[in-house]
C-alpha cells in the first residue's frame, strides 16, 4: 500500500476533533476520550507511519523493555517536610521581592489607609510580612486584605521608579 503520509498528515490537520476522534478509532482500533487536537493529530500520524512503514522490530521492543525495567522509578513521591507545630507561619522565599525598584529596601513600613484603618507591612528580604504573616508577594497581602485579588503595587499606591 503507497501511502503519502505528508498528504495524510495535511489531511489530518484540516480536520475536527471529532472528526480526528473518528479516525483514531479506525486507525488504532480503540475508543479514546482525548480531545487534544494536536496530540490526536500527531498519535495518528505515528500509526499511519507505523502501518505504511513498519513499526519497530522485534529487537527495539525488547530493548526498550529492558531500559523499562532496568529504570529505577519511585513508586511514590517523596514526602515534602512538614514544619513543627510550633514553627512561624511563613511563605516561600520571594528573592525577587528585593530586587524590584518599586520597593522600598527591607525593613521599611509601607502604610496605607484601608476603610477607616491604617495598614502596615513591613519589607521583608525574603518577602512581606502582614499582621504575623509572612507573604511572598504584596498582591498576596492585599488580596489578604481585601479578599479579592488586586495589583498590590496599585493597591498600596507604590509608584514605579523613573
Amino acid at each position: 500500500m503507497d501511502l503519502n503520509i505528508g498528504k495524510e498528515v495535511a489531511a489530518l490537520r484540516r480536520m475536527t476533533v471529532n472528526e480526528l476522534r473518528n479516525r483514531y478509532v479506525e486507525v488504532c482500533g480503540e475508543a479514546m476520550r482525548v480531545r487534544n487536537k494536536d496530540w490526536l493529530v500527531k498519535r495518528i500520524a505515528w500509526r499511519i507511519q507505523a502501518n505504511a512503514e513498519g513499526d519497530l522490530s522485534e529487537r527495539a521492543r525488547r530493548r526498550a523493555t529492558e531500559l523499562a525495567n532496568d529504570a529505577e522509578l519511585p513508586r511514590t513521591p517523596p514526602k515534602t517536610p512538614t514544619p513543627p507545630a510550633n514553627a512561624p507561619k511563613r511563605a516561600t522565599v520571594a528573592q525577587w521581592a528585593s530586587c524590584s525598584s518599586r520597593l522600598p529596601p527591607p525593613g521599611s513600613i509601607i502604610t496605607r489607609d484601608y476603610k477607616g484603618e491604617t495598614l502596615q507591612v513591613q519589607v521583608l528580604p525574603d518577602g512581606f510580612e502582614y499582621e504575623g504573616d509572612v507573604y511572598r508577594s504584596l498582591s498576596a497581602v492585599a488580596k489578604a486584605i481585601t479578599g479579592s485579588h488586586c495589583n498590590g503595587y496599585l493597591f498600596f499606591r507604590l509608584k514605579g521608579a523613573k
